[in-house]
């Protein structure tokens, strides 16, 4: 429990905030989606015709083989392409690439714009909601806790693939805002949560919840702000974010 409180309040003082809701989510789904429509899994695939299929596919591929030799961010320009001429499930995945890339960069407002872009492309509820997520995550420590609310909000339903990530994600903005109360209560839940919930989540929710506790809360809010204020550190000028990981992905 000592540990799980203390990378709480280390990530909190490192200005890399949103890095703690980050850290298990599965930023590497958008290549467990690439995989499952590489097998003819995806639903409405079909609906496209298979010569175009075909070639969104190889060039896809190409810019994932291209990412892992010479890096995400040299093979930002074929994924472009990809989000410009293929298919719009495969234009999705791309742009998921790209605001990693971007938000690698620390460019918050390019891959803002990028998730945004990618979950209005994609007509499949899980491609979607991944889009979706990573832009409120993107925002979770910038963004009036208004703006990150609404968009957690559609993705805590309980059909949504990523509904536990997303309460996490707005405990910890409710957290950030100063709702010691509301953020307290809904990490209760999560600490005894079986909804799919992560034995790291529950820890996390502990272990943000004995911060609460301890009184050392309650000045999350001015200790964020001071430490946003701040220039970066060298050694936190890569912020530990989601990754754009081209390695083989495994469903979760």
């Amino acid at each position: 429990m000592v540990d799980v409180f203390d990378e709480v309040e280390e990530q909190l003082r490192s200005d890399r905030y949103k890095s703690l809701a980050l850290k298990s989510l599965p930023w590497v789904g958008a290549l467990v989606v690439a995989a499952i429509l590489g097998a003819g899994g995806w639903m409405g695939w079909t609906s496209y015709q298979q010569g175009q299929a075909d070639k969104a596919a190889e060039a896809y591929q190409a810019a994932l083989t291209s990412a892992q030799k010479t890096g995400p961010v040299a093979a930002f320009p074929a994924f472009e392409t990809i989000s410009k001429t293929g298919t719009p499930t495969y234009k999705a995945l791309a742009l998921l690439h790209m605001g990693g890339v971007r938000l690698e960069q620390n460019k918050t407002a390019e891959a803002v714009a990028y998730f945004d872009q990618a979950a209005k492309l994609s007509s499949n509820p899980v491609l979607a909601d991944l889009a979706g997520l990573n832009s409120a995550l993107a925002l979770l420590d910038t963004a009036p806790y208004k703006e990150v609310e609404a968009r957690l909000t559609p993705l805590m339903g309980e059909k949504s693939p990523y509904r536990v990530q997303a309460k996490e994600a707005l405990a910890f903005a409710k957290l950030r805002a100063g709702d010691l109360a509301g953020a307290r209560g809904d990490f209760l839940v999560l600490s005894s949560s079986l909804d799919n919930s992560s034995d790291e989540i529950r820890e996390r929710a502990r272990g943000a919840m004995a911060m609460i506790d301890s009184g050392s809360a309650k000045d999350l809010p001015a200790l964020v702000k001071a430490a946003m204020a701040l220039p970066p550190s060298p050694a936190l000028s890569s912020p530990t974010g989601p990754q754009v990981d081209v390695a083989p992905a495994t469903a979760q």
